[in-house]
């Protein structure tokens, strides 16, 4: 299966769920269930390949100028985590089935749970970091998602927006990281970014990077200083506490320093930084966890500290550590996703996680307490189990790691930290499980259906089958993923079995276990101690510095944006041309290379009258009638000023555009005072005036000066010129420009017109329902209105112009593609045609007649364009790229035929559409009921007088 379809599968089938919730739970959950199979067999499919030390890639040149290219590739890392995403994520799905409530919206969380690990499917199989980016700025998005899913609860929105302040703004810095990586290579696929070590390492922006991806790599993994935020997150339902905790998010940062592990470790820095941060983490996770009286908070600490042993490991920056980091790994993902859902088991069945409240379980529930003391003890690194083996190696790598010149810091403080592991597994075994049965339980305890505990028991199946025969079970995974993470060099001796002799790493495990146990027993009288303890509440932290910083951005809020425009302008227009002065005078200068033209007389009178037009714009601004019109003068004269240019594109265009937006402006000036209030003093007029002509003459200064010089590289129209004809079948290079090469421009275009007629259509039905519509049906003219609402004339010559204008708006379209014209000056003369059936007849006689509501219209354009550009893709070509060829119908003569024609249909549609609808809805709010003739042209009302008379009669 195609990589990019099992990266977009979890993205197509979060669809479903949210629909078919209505035909059931169950139809739900399995729709989820298939999609995420589907997933799974297609990652299986490849896994031979990857075994045989291939890597599996698909490719697709998205923005190659950017370097942003859909690039996939599947090694022996990316197999790992992907099967541990989408197998978990299979277990999780069933489990949740028979976990949430009826009351919870089971479509909605299946949603998200497949949106998020569709981004983490993305994320480890990206080829692209600029695509991983992307991906991993979704995890953080939806996982807010998925731990704020009970928003009814404080707690549960309060730890979704702690964890998406934390990894989102971890997200930011890794960006940067990464940015400046790809700089120093050059390039920023992976692929080619992995082969540069040397490169990397002995640039000068190495260290910058190395930090700013290593923030994100810690933010999204929970190590200290940014551990606080993954407890919080425990306020989420259980299944996603299970996922996001054990298998996927917190994992994504480990990913993260794995797959970056063959350029960026091997250096003090990376040793220094990243093991320093794993142990401190590992040690504080672990000290904290056996305190915590919270199911959940003690799983999540736990959680910390493992993934401050994996950081740890792979800080080391030795095959032999990084062996053992993505052995851990899978260890941890099978016993921590069991405890996880044991834990959820016990809440779901006892209505508590307080473990003061629990005890004596295993009388209760058996077959609870045999899948989490599997897992527990697994935790514990207790034989046979995996959890052991991983362990024992772990230890074994510390002894051998000197920190500062000491040979014992390492060693002596990984044995304090697996001894407080041990200690707090114990005790979720023995104070949960073990003891005399309680009759003060919230509920009354007994094993759930087999739905909620098989996903657990396959887990801690696994754990005791690894730790077994690991080297048959995953010998083969851990070879081809740590391979993967040291970079296809030969791997180091290691060994996946549980005995290795008397040595150092048996006796400091042997000394752990005996000290977790003596923890254990002394545990009251630490936690009365540790009580006690002045410390310091991560919680409170967050929130004071969170508070600290709103309040901040408020106070620089609310004093540079005090809602004036004028002071907005003033300041972006004084800083921006400071800075260009700035760079003038700092800055060198080149001498002309062309000559000017001479101005012949014609340019000369346009031009005063645009400034005339222009100065006369100022004064009278106030007068908001005369200022329209002054507005329209200019976009005339400009107009005329294209035409003179030899762009008759664009003069069209504008004079089309100006028509247009002149008649909606009237529309709207019908229902605004006449004139503006004068707000500014003369002074600040004074200011206003010279900092508008230093920019307007230093804007100008510009612009001769580039005219006057050859650019610095070549200019695209020549590209546009030599393959308007060939590439576009076209010889208009501007409709070819819109149609084909920019096309993409256009769509986008043609879409945000159609969404700001829908905006105007929503407002203008907004506020008619309220008191405004009973205000604009009493108001009285602020102006002298015309005895005659529809002047014969006007009528008479609008329907005999109409069939006219529409037959030029035809004319312009078909010929756009080889002569000026096309699909948007062709809707917007369609449009104007329509528009003065409104203005001669008024907006009853029209509406009347209207057979096609204009939302369809704008639809049905959007789509035939998009439809227009899918159907490169059955010629194997780029999205939008057009195809053209001569056809022969006798009698005709032969004559060009471009698939561009559809596309330009799309935008014609949708220009006429969204046009039309803008006026339709400002002409609703002078709109009156019971005013409209029932005559074809209103030219003598006493007609009207006499239907009525008649009606009575009858």
């Amino acid at each position: 299966m195609s990589l990019f379809l099992i990266a977009a599968l979890p993205f197509l089938g979060a669809v479903f769920p949210a629909l078919l919730i209505r035909a059931g739970r169950n139809a739900s959950s399995a729709s989820a269930g298939a999609t995420t199979f589907l997933a799974l067999l297609g990652l299986l499919v490849n896994a031979p390949a990857v075994f045989r030390g291939e890597v599996v890639t698909a490719r697709f040149d998205w923005l190659p100028g950017l370097g942003l290219n859909a690039n996939f590739y599947l090694d022996g890392l990316g197999f790992l985590f992907a099967g541990m995403i989408l197998g978990i994520g299979l277990l999780i799905i069933l489990y949740a089935r028979f976990y949430l409530s009826r009351e919870d919206p089971m479509g909605q969380f299946y949603t998200y749970l497949l949106l998020f690990q569709g981004a983490m499917v993305g994320i480890v199989l990206s080829d692209n970091i600029l695509l991983l980016l992307i991906f991993w700025e979704l995890t953080s998005l939806s996982s807010f998602l998925l731990i704020g899913y009970w928003k009814h609860l404080p707690a549960g929105r309060q730890g979704a927006r702690m964890a998406l302040a934390v990894t989102g703004s971890g997200g930011l810095a890794m960006i940067a990281g990464m940015l400046i990586l790809g700089n120093i290579v050059g390039s920023y696929d992976l692929t080619v970014i992995l082969q540069n070590k040397a490169l990397i390492q002995a640039s000068p922006y190495y260290m910058p990077a190395l930090i700013l991806i290593l923030i994100g790599a810690f933010t999204k993994s929970a190590q200290f200083p940014f551990h606080f935020w993954l407890p919080h997150a425990m306020a989420a339902p259980t299944p996603v506490s299970a996922y996001l905790h054990s298998a996927t998010m917190v994992k994504a940062g480990l990913f993260l320093m794995a797959r970056m592990w063959p350029v960026l470790a091997g250096t003090d820095a990376w040793f220094y930084i990243v093991a320093t941060t794993g142990l401190i983490t590992m040690l504080l996770g672990a000290v904290i966890a056996l305190f915590k009286d919270d199911l959940k908070a003690l799983l999540a600490f736990s959680t910390v500290s493992h993934l401050g042993l994996i950081t740890m490991l792979l800080g080391f920056g030795t095959k032999f550590a990084a062996v053992v980091a993505v052995f851990h790994i899978i260890n941890h993902a099978t016993f921590k996703a069991a405890l996880f859902m044991s834990a959820g088991i016990v809440d779901h069945e006892t209505h508590t996680r307080d473990i003061k409240r629990l005890g004596g379980l295993r009388h209760l529930m058996p077959v609870t307490f045999i899948i989490a003391t599997v897992a527990s003890l697994s935790m514990a690194g207790i034989p046979p189990l995996n959890g052991f083996l991983s362990k024992e190696m772990m230890l074994d790598a510390a002894v051998h790691t000197t920190w500062l010149n000491s040979p014992y810091l390492v060693p002596g403080v990984v044995l304090i930290a697996a001894l407080f592991s041990a200690a707090y597994s114990f005790r979720y075994i023995a104070h949960v499980f073990l003891g005399p049965v309680r009759d003060d339980y919230p509920a009354k305890p007994h094993d759930p259906g087999v739905g909620m505990w098989l996903a657990p028991a396959f887990l801690v199946t696994l754990v005791v089958l690894i730790g077994l025969f690991s080297s048959a079970i995953v010998g083969p995974l851990v070879a081809v993923a740590s391979g993967a993470v040291i970079g296809g060099e030969k791997l180091p001796y290691y060994s996946l079995k549980i005995w290795h002799g008397f040595n150092a790493a048996l006796y400091m495990s042997i000394v752990a276990t005996i000290g977790a146990v003596i923890l254990l027993a002394m545990h009251g009288r630490l936690e009365r101690v540790w009580n006690a303890l002045p410390r310091p509440e991560a919680k409170v932290i967050f929130d004071a510095v969170i508070g600290c910083l709103t309040a901040t951005s408020r106070k620089i809020t609310e004093g540079l944006h005090n809602r004036s425009m004028a002071r907005y302008s003033a300041i972006f227009v004084v800083f921006v041309v400071s800075l260009a002065g700035y760079g003038y005078y700092t800055g060198t200068d080149s001498v002309p290379t062309r000559i000017g033209i001479e101005a012949g007389v014609m340019p000369i009178i346009g031009w005063i009258c645009l400034m005339g037009a222009t100065i006369c714009l100022v004064v009278f601004h106030h007068n908001r009638f005369v200022s329209l019109v002054l507005v329209g003068v200019v976009g005339l004269i400009i107009s005329i000023g294209f035409n003179y240019l030899s762009a008759p594109d664009l003069a069209l265009t504008q004079i089309s555009v100006e028509v247009v937006t002149i008649i909606l402006l009237l529309l709207a000036l019908n229902f605004m005072p006449k004139e503006t209030p004068w707000e500014t003093t003369n002074e600040r007029r004074f200011r206003d005036v010279i900092i508008a002509g230093i920019s307007g003459l230093g804007v100008g200064g510009l612009i001769y000066a580039l005219m006057m010089r050859d650019f610095a590289f070549p200019t695209i129209s020549e590209f546009h010129l030599a393959n308007s004809y060939k590439g576009g079948g076209g010889t208009n290079v501007v409709n070819v420009i819109l149609v084909d090469f920019r096309g993409f421009d256009t769509f986008g275009e043609i879409i945000v017109l159609g969404i700001a007629a829908l905006v105007i259509y929503a407002l203008t039905e907004a506020v008619l329902g309220t008191r405004v519509r009973a205000y604009l049906l009493n108001r009285k003219p602020d102006m002298p209105q015309s005895g005659d609402a529809h002047p014969l004339m006007m009528v008479v010559v609008t329907r005999v112009m109409m069939p006219i204008a529409l037959m030029v708006a035809a004319y312009i379209f078909f010929r756009g593609h080889n002569l000026p014209g096309g699909g948007f000056i062709a809707g917007l003369i369609a449009a104007i045609a329509f528009i003065m059936q409104y203005m001669a007849s008024g907006f009853s006689w029209a509406a009347e007649r209207q057979k096609v509501f204009y939302h369809g219209i704008i639809g049905s354009g959007v789509l035939i364009a998009a439809i227009t550009g899918m159907g490169a893709w059955l010629n194997g070509k780029p999205f939008l790229t057009s195809d053209f060829g001569y056809i022969h119908w006798p009698p005709l003569e032969e004559f060009e035929w471009a698939t561009a024609m559809g596309f330009d249909l799309g935008v014609f549609l949708a220009v006429v559409g969204a046009v039309m609808l803008a006026l339709e809805s400002l002409s609703r709010f002078a709109w009156q009921p019971g005013i409209a003739s029932e005559h074809a042209m209103d030219i003598n009302p006493a007609r009207d007088d006499e239907d009525t008379e008649e009606k009575k009669e009858v």
